[in-house]
């Protein structure tokens, strides 16, 4: 199959990639794009209502003022992102200041939301919140630790501890994380291996969908035009299929290492020295398997893609028979993705040695938490057994398709394809 007519497919496809505007724009705009989503979450997490107005009540009057100590003390109002105004009201006269703002709570520039710390507080810590929208998970996450504090500090007052001890009560836990390897000395580990397991995922999941889209809708448009028997009168069918297979893997693969670009100087030069938190815990074998494992897993979905491809003849019909492909690419990037949290799952752990998912999850976990090289070698293996198997049944349908037109062909018939003979 490898012959110099698959390799003159090769360099037609390298030729029209390497140097389209699309290729360039998109080498050059990724980076860009993921940096502007990450700005406009930044923007979103901080362009919340200013100056919005909460009422703090409580039973007891020691409480509303160690509230209003906390609230004061730990910049939320410096800020300016609250107003608060602090009062003390049993359950009964509350019930029926409530009453009184129900109109006012209808309009958050008026009053944004009213919490009351009842005195049961002191032993469930469960806190009321009364507000048209009642599930405000930031207002939450911004009141928690204050009023925790204000609630250990009139519960310990009792017992006259030293500000030194309130302190010391009123503090979270710090873990610090020290990775344990068998041939590794013991090493603290900051949050830069996670950030780059969260780049080497979206990087993979977008990259094999978006390629895989654009190989598909070529093989449309020479299907269409028509300018595919041209090249059939030089090719076989699985010539073409297989140059274009891995031309448009080889381009994948050569964008990828220009997007990995910064990563390998910052691991491989002392040029760049990032902070303690953000150091990367890597070396370049993990990013020689990530290319490696990012050409194979191309070489799979483009072959998908492309039968697909030749099956319908316009993008709209296609993407019916892309979803199953699509879902065998974003089950394995959440499972990825849920290993953030907990890298130990059990179903990340089968997930990063099956067909399929291993092409996505196994860098994750190499990259959090490590991988002895029988696994890494048990992974290509699968990987290259899983194309192996697909690519002569997508062969069998991609050679009957690519020179059908009209009429779009039901399922069974195209299951039929794989039984003729040529």
């Amino acid at each position: 199959m490898f012959n110099y007519r698959v390799f003159a497919v090769i360099k037609r496809e390298l030729m029209e990639k390497l140097f389209s505007k699309a290729f360039i724009a998109m080498t050059l705009l990724v980076p860009g794009f993921m940096f502007v989503i990450l700005g406009i979450q930044a923007l979103l997490m901080t362009s919340e209502s200013k100056n919005l107005k909460i009422e703090l009540i409580s039973e007891n009057q020691t409480l509303t003022n160690s509230l209003q100590n906390e609230m004061q003390s730990n910049g939320l109002v410096k800020e300016g992102k609250y107003l608060f105004y602090f009062s003390t009201l049993n359950r009964e006269e509350f019930k029926k200041y409530l009453e009184q703002k129900k109109e006012q709570l209808q309009d958050e520039k008026i009053l944004g939301g009213i919490i009351y710390v009842p005195s049961s507080a002191m032993k469930d810590k469960k806190i009321e919140y009364y507000a048209k929208s009642a599930k405000n998970i930031s207002l939450f996450r911004d009141l928690d630790g204050p009023i925790n504090k204000a609630l250990i500090d009139t519960y310990f007052g009792k017992a006259n501890l030293t500000k030194e001890e309130l302190d010391f009560a009123r503090m979270g836990v710090d873990f610090t994380g020290f990775k344990v390897l068998m041939d590794e000395n013991i090493k603290e580990e900051g949050y830069g291996n996670m950030v780059l397991a969260y780049l080497f995922t979206f990087l993979l999941y977008m990259s094999m969908i978006m390629i895989g889209q654009m190989t598909m809708q070529s093989v449309i448009e020479e299907k269409s035009s028509r300018i595919v028997e041209v090249i059939l009168s030089s090719v076989s069918p699985i010539e073409l299929m297989a140059g274009k297979i891995l031309g448009a893997s080889i381009t994948g693969v050569f964008q990828m290492a220009i997007w990995l670009s910064p990563v390998i100087l910052i691991i491989s030069t002392s040029w760049f020295v990032l902070p303690k938190e953000l150091i990367f815990d890597i070396n370049g074998t993990v990013i020689v398997y990530m290319l490696i494992n990012f050409f194979i897993g191309l070489i799979t979905f483009i072959g998908l893609f492309a039968m697909i491809g030749s099956i319908f003849d316009n993008p709209q019909d296609a993407s019916t028979g892309t979803l199953p492909i699509i879902m065998l690419i974003m089950i394995p990037f959440f499972i990825a993705i849920s290993m953030m949290e907990n890298p130990n799952r059990p179903i990340a752990e089968i997930a990063s040695l099956f067909p399929f998912a291993s092409l996505i999850v196994m860098p994750a976990k190499l990259t959090l938490v490590g991988a002895p090289l029988w696994q890494l070698g048990l992974a290509i293996v699968i990987n290259i057994l899983t194309f192996l198997a697909i690519f002569p049944v997508a062969g069998k349908i991609y050679r009957v398709g690519i020179l059908r037109t009209g009429k779009k062909p039901k399922w069974s018939e195209v299951v039929k394809w794989l039984k003729y003979k040529y």
